[in-house]
């Protein structure tokens, strides 16, 4: 019988799957990096599955604000993620999961069943709290359960030049602080629409739009 060690070398074969949750404000590259993760695993033979929801470009689609996409499976509340890839007739290797804020927590605690018990590596991209500055249950779950949370190291900016960090909704070019947790819009000027702001801005409720100065 072979003796280990905390020092004894694992071999590569041993790895074990991991569940990573990159975050970010929006902006930042989550859908990106996602598109970028998926084509870099494919392009080494592992055939893997990429999920979203709740997509800006309102389909079954990962998009990303420089151009990317890629059709993707919609996530719906009732999909259960364990059967979807255990039913399928070729192994898979690793899931992407966009937007993986919006699905529901028994979704990611799925997502670990996926990783600890089927093998399969899963990368999960999403934000980390709502326009109240309020965590998504799911993403708080997948801070709980990741073996490794990355915020996204993308620079997003506020008007004022600080680093961008929590969304503000804007609703007829007014902040807005009450509502669903999640509305679809984008940065663009429909009428529900979404704002990078740094904490200080989100807090005082300034959009800073036409201010060229540093509110007092």
């Amino acid at each position: 019988m072979t003796e280990s060690s905390a020092l004894s070398a694992v071999p590569s074969s041993a790895r074990d799957a991991v569940l990573k949750f990159y975050f970010g404000p929006m902006d930042c590259g989550k859908s990106t990096l996602a598109l970028q993760m998926n084509y870099n695993h494919g392009r080494q033979g592992r055939r893997g599955l990429v999920l979203t929801k709740h997509d800006r470009s309102g389909g079954p689609k990962v998009t990303s604000r420089i151009g990317l996409g890629l059709e993707a499976i919609e996530v719906d509340d009732s999909l259960d993620l364990v059967r979807l890839v255990t039913g399928l007739h070729d192994r898979v290797d690793y899931l992407i999961c966009d937007e993986a804020c919006f699905y529901t927590v028994e979704q990611i605690e799925q997502l670990a069943d996926l990783v600890d018990e089927h093998g399969v590596d899963v990368y999960a991209f999403g934000l980390a709290s709502d326009f109240r500055s309020v965590m998504f249950p799911a993403a708080q779950r997948l801070f709980e359960l990741a073996d490794e949370v990355c915020r996204l190291q993308v620079e997003v900016l506020c008007w004022c030049g600080r680093p961008g960090q929590l969304n503000a909704r804007v609703v007829g070019g007014s902040m807005v602080r009450t509502g669903e947790q999640v509305v679809i819009g984008d940065t663009d000027a429909s009428p529900v629409r979404y704002q990078v702001l740094c904490r200080r801005h989100h807090r005082a409720g300034l959009l800073g739009e036409g201010s060229s100065h540093w509110p007092a």
